[in-house]
């Protein structure tokens, strides 16, 4: 929960359409909406933030402590993170800059917002940079007005999301490549590539959670013939869930990996994810298209 100074802070926010009074007044306010991670809850703070380019920039200060903030903990183990600006309120990757990258954009924060030249003044802590990258489409968004809306939707996040981690992967072999032979020293791009994954993963794992729970037991009541597909995609899932176990563990041993048995393993494993959602669409969606979404009654004309 948080505290009660954050909480007025957050009330003021919202119902001010993003503007507050007191010490925020005038600044770049964002609220950052993260999950425990021990608890699991949905914990939100209020930051400061800086634009860089596309990017939103925040700086786990903790106001100079020599501990991270309990956000940054929660984004690490959970990087999937929600972010209201104004009246806006969207989804985003929450990934911590490394390196030389950390280095610019730190200089960048402090051009802005000198005060946390201070914060980092204070403590031997390097104070972490936090890169939020929406998770928007790669493509132009579709109506969500079914079920089947919605399954394609959450199927085209996790292709884009496996899209970015080959690139990130692509992108740290180069880089090793270019250091020379032996180099085992990861490149900066380690907590990129760590964060889309576990994006992916945690998404994937309550997808198909979602589905075992809720979405299959009701077509097969309403389809009992779609049983045997259904029992075929279930079993799918336990095969998914090794695949994307092995993923993790693949990319957690990229910075000594082989490249190109690394890059093998990598797409063998994409590909039978792809295989997968694949076939649920192949199965579902003429199902699901059928299912209003949001449920409940449709508004008038």
């Amino acid at each position: 929960m948080p505290t009660s100074s954050h909480q007025h802070v957050i009330e003021e926010f919202r119902a001010g359409r993003g503007k507050v009074s007191g010490p925020f007044e005038g600044g770049d306010l964002l609220l950052l909406t993260t999950t425990g991670a021990q608890s699991g809850k949905e914990h939100t703070t209020p930051l400061g933030f800086v634009r860089e380019d596309d990017l939103l920039l925040v700086v786990a200060s903790n106001l100079g402590a020599s501990r991270h903030p309990d956000w940054y903990h929660n984004l690490l183990a959970h990087p999937l993170v929600q972010v209201e600006i104004g009246t806006e309120s969207f989804e985003a990757v929450a990934v911590p800059a490394e390196e030389a990258r950390r280095d610019r954009l730190f200089d960048r924060v402090v051009a802005v917002s000198p005060g946390y030249a201070d914060y980092q003044a204070l403590t031997t802590r390097t104070l972490p940079v936090v890169v939020l990258e929406r998770t928007e489409p790669e493509e132009q968004p579709r109506p969500v007005n079914t079920l089947a809306d919605k399954l394609l939707e959450v199927h085209t996040w996790l292709r884009s999301q496996l899209r970015h981690v080959r690139a990130e992967a692509d992108a740290h072999l180069a880089a090793r490549a270019a250091r020379g032979p032996g180099a085992t020293v990861a490149p900066g791009l380690g907590f990129q590539i760590r964060q889309h994954c576990l994006a992916f993963c945690e998404t994937l794992t309550f997808h198909h959670t979602g589905e075992d729970a809720h979405i299959f037991p009701a077509i097969a009541h309403y389809h009992p013939d779609l049983e045997p597909v259904l029992s075929r995609l279930r079993q799918e899932h336990r095969s998914v869930a090794r695949i994307k176990e092995e993923l993790a563990a693949l990319l957690a041993d990229i910075a000594t990996a082989d490249p190109r048995r690394f890059l093998a393993e990598l797409d063998r494993m994409t590909a039978e994810l792809t295989a997968h959602l694949d076939d649920e669409e192949q199965w579902l969606l003429p199902v699901l298209a059928a299912v209003p979404f949001p449920p409940g009654p449709r508004p008038a004309e």
